[in-house]
Formats: structure tokens, sequence, C-alpha cells
């Protein structure tokens, strides 16, 4: 770094005209040379102000025509600056507010530390609270967020969506608004604020980006009703910690994780047979149809499972131990350690590759021993199986084709028919070894396949009961219960109903 290496003053030009520029920002821009004044971008009003009156600038809008990604813009002109820097101050003038929205100010925060300054700025914010009438700090508060980079779940209350400055933009906004509001519910556009041309006008949502025609000084503010994930998920842990709480319910305050142990486990069974109720291919579309309420079954098994999530989470509170916000934001972290493919530099050619790095991640965290120390023996035998093929897998250990797990499982069944034989000795034992290694080889077909041996059987188990239902029917039909009937009897009602 060279010993005259200077700052970088970075000062707000405001929302609008130069007549929205703060003094201090202005007597900033003025004091310094133009050819160390630098400007983010030409196209802003004020830019325009101070040209008129003959305050020139160094623009970097030859940096956005250049770059490839907006991301690369932002880096291009951190580099510009701080290389401009090496021979003593330079200031640089960005729209609004160099607290809002500026990414270019957060890289140059990172490499310059106390070097960079900080000048206010009137942010578009402040002009678009006022506008709509909304202090932002009453209540709950109010929110902005970038409508080029939604989030996921919108937060309820206030929202102020910026930077809508085309109507592909204004189609996702439009589409995420959508989920939560009707499409005839107003909504707020707020146009070239602090400007002699400013509008605010409200609009049908559907309409949104039909009839307004955008530029980058374009915003659109809602009022979102409750509804997403994290006001939901917020209303039942508080109803949870209310049932709890003195004065609350007596079964529920009566709970421990020990009591609740086997409801988790009923519910998670629950889950399993509302998702057997789907057609395979669900969620994608295929030849079977959906049951009529499938779904809603499926929801409601979610919800009872959730609830005893959330249940376990406030015992941990209570305790000292954790919180469900930790449950939530550790599972978060997790996946995003574990998906390095997604969210880091490491390359995959498939599924395959996901799941053997997911293991070696799994197990490094985890400073296991043996990959097999994280398999339950308390898992059903099937599902136990499969896991530990699962784990061997990922350490590159296969046990032959699908044809080779055939004929394992046939000389077993044929080693266990002998023994099952009237006139065979008694050996059970080796009957019972028989039987473990031909559904051992069963599970590694299934695992072949794509397909989990548990859910399988289990889906099995369910058409049988059915079907064996059905045939109590039949009977009634005649007037007999099915116990009643001779066995060759029930077997051709049995036949009926293939």
């Amino acid at each position: 770094m060279s010993e005259r290496a200077g700052r970088v003053v970075v000062a707000g030009l405001g929302p609008g005209g130069a007549d929205l520029l703060l003094p201090a920002a202005r007597a900033v821009i003025v004091a310094t040379a133009s050819e160390r004044r630098f400007v983010r971008t030409r196209r802003h009003p004020a830019v325009d102000d101070l040209v008129a009156g003959g305050v020139e600038f160094v623009a970097c809008d030859d940096l956005y025509d250049a770059a490839d990604r907006i991301d690369d813009v932002y880096l291009a002109i951190a580099d510009r600056l701080l290389s401009a820097a090496e021979d003593g101050d330079v200031c640089f003038a960005v729209p609004g507010s160099p607290a809002v929205g500026e990414k270019s100010v957060a890289l140059l925060r990172e490499r310059l530390g106390k070097r960079l300054v900080l000048v206010p700025g009137l942010s578009f914010l402040d002009l678009a609270w006022l506008r709509v009438g909304v202090d932002p700090t009453a209540g709950t508060g109010a929110r902005a967020v970038d409508g080029k980079v939604l989030p996921t779940a919108l937060p309820a209350g206030p929202l102020l969506v910026s930077h809508c400055h085309s109507r592909l933009v204004l189609s996702d906004v439009k589409l995420a608004l959508l989920e939560r509001l009707p499409g005839e519910a107003p909504v707020t556009v707020l146009a070239r604020l602090g400007l002699p041309d400013e509008v605010v006008t409200d609009v049908p949502l559907e309409d949104l980006d039909r009839v307004i025609e955008p530029d980058h000084l374009t915003s659109v503010f809602v009022e979102l009703p409750p509804g997403g994930p994290g006001d939901a998920w917020e209303r039942l842990v508080a109803l949870i910690e209310r049932l709890r709480a003195p004065g609350g319910c007596p079964w529920d305050a009566e709970q421990t994780h020990h009591t609740l142990a086997r409801h988790l486990i009923e519910e998670a069974y629950e889950v399993v047979e509302a998702i057997e109720a789907l057609p395979a291919s669900a969620p994608a579309p295929g030849p079977e149809p959906v049951a009529a309420g499938a779904y809603e079954h499926l929801e409601e098994e979610l919800g009872d499972l959730a609830c005893q999530v959330i249940f376990h989470s406030t015992f941990a509170r209570e305790a000292g131990a954790f919180t469900v916000t930790d449950v939530l934001s550790g599972i978060h972290d997790k996946l995003v350690r574990r998906h390095p493919h997604v969210f880091g530099d490491v390359a995959v050619s498939g599924a395959a590759d996901v799941v053997a790095n997911w293991e070696v991640i799994k197990r490094e965290e985890k400073g296991r021993a043996s990959l097999m120390d994280g398999v339950s023996r308390h898992l059903p035998s099937l599902l136990y199986a499969h896991k530990l093929y699962r784990k061997a897998a990922s350490a590159g250990l296969t046990f032959g084709t699908a044809e080779d797990a055939v004929s394992r499982a046939v000389e077993e069944m044929e080693g266990l028919a002998a023994l099952a034989r009237p006139t065979a000795e008694t050996h059970a034992a080796e009957a019972e070894r028989c039987l473990g290694e031909a559904l051992a080889a069963v599970v590694y077909l299934a695992r072949l396949a794509g397909v989990d041996g548990e859910s399988a059987l289990r889906g099995w188990a369910g058409r049988f009961k059915e079907r064996f239902q059905r045939l109590e029917v039949l009977a009634a039909e005649r007037g007999e219960k099915v116990e009643s009937i001779p066995p060759q009897d029930v077997a051709t009602l049995w036949e009926q109903l293939s």
C-alpha cells in the first residue's frame, strides 16, 4: 500500500434532485477535485443538477456496460476506487444513502476498514414511508426488500419492494404477492419520488406488470396479511407455550420428553401412511390420479408431526438447553454445509456423488470413527438394512448386480423352504439365518431399483389390510362373519377381490 494511500469518502446523493441533497454530502462532493470525484451512475437526478451547475464526475457506467454480471460491476467499481485512493482521498457519490442497499459500499468496507468514510444521504426509503404514511418503527415494524432478489417468505405487515426497474421484475413481484393476496387487491406504485414528475398510484395487483411502465426509480408498497411460513410457525410456537403456561392445559403442562416419545413415533408413522395414499409419481403428475382428500390428509398429519417438534423444543427451552429457533437455524446451516455443490465450489456428476459427499461431511462433523456409527439399531429392520447398504455404498462397497441379488435371495429361500418342510429337522438358528440373508438380498435389490423396502412392505400391508376389509364386507353381504365361512369359500372370495 502506498504511503500516500487515502480514504474513500462515500456521499449519498439522496433520492431525487439536488434539492434533496444533504448539506454535508454537497460540501464533500463540491470540495473534491473533479478527477477524484466518482459517481456510481450518471443516471440520477441529483447528478444532472450538479453537472448543470458545473460539478463534473468520473462515472462508472462503463463498468455496467462491460460486465456480464451485476456482481462483477460492484467488484470493478471497488477496484477502480481503491486504485484511485492509492494517491490520496477520493469522493464516491451513490444514489440515496450509502447505508441502504449499496453493494459497492459493502465491498469497500471489507477492503478498506477505517479508510472508508460514509457521509449521510436521504434514502428513498424516507420518502417512500412518508408518501404511504407508514412509520417503519411502529408495531412489528415495516420491511423493505429488493425486487430483483425477493426472499422466499415475504414478511407480514407493511412491505416496500424496491428496484422494480422492469416489467420482468414487476411480474416476479406480482407472482410472489399473489401467493398471499387476491388479484384484485390494491398495491401502491411509487415512481420517481422527490422529482417534479413523481407519481404515487394504486393499481390492482393482477395489473401490476401490465399497466405500469417502470424505471430505475420505481418501487411497490403493499400491506401483507399474516400467512407466511414464519408467521404460522410463530403462532404455533406461541400457542404451545400458552398451553404449557400456568392457567393453560393441565394435560399439556404434565408432558415431558419421554411421555410424548410414543406420540412422536405414532405421528411419524401416520405421516408415512398419508404419503402412501399418494401416487408413486407425486408430486410430479403421473398416470394414477391423486385420490380425493389425499393431500388434505397429508397436510393434517404433517401438522401433527410439526406439533411434536415444537413440543420437544419447548421442553428444551424450559430446561435452558435450546429453542425452536436454534432447531430451525441448526438444520438450515447443516443443509448449507452438506450441499457444497450448491453453496460452494464442489462439483458433482449426479445424485450418487451428492450422497457420498453427504456421508463424508457428516462423518467429519460428528467426529465418528466409523461410517456405521450413526445408524441406529432401533430403526425398523428393513430400514436399518437399507441404511447399512447406503453407508457401505458411500465407501464404494457394492454387492453385485440385481441378478446377483435375485440369485442370493432364491438360494436362501430354497434353504429356508427345505428347513420348513414337515419332515425336516428343526434348525431354528439356520432358518433364521437363511431368512435374514434372503431379506437382506431383497433389500439390496430394492436399493438398486431405487425403492425403500420398509415403505414398500408397509404399502403392501396397507393394500392387504384394505383387501381383507373388503372381504369382510362381502361376507357381511352374505349374512356371515368371515371367520365362520369355510376356508375354501374364504379363498374364493379373496380371489374375487384381486
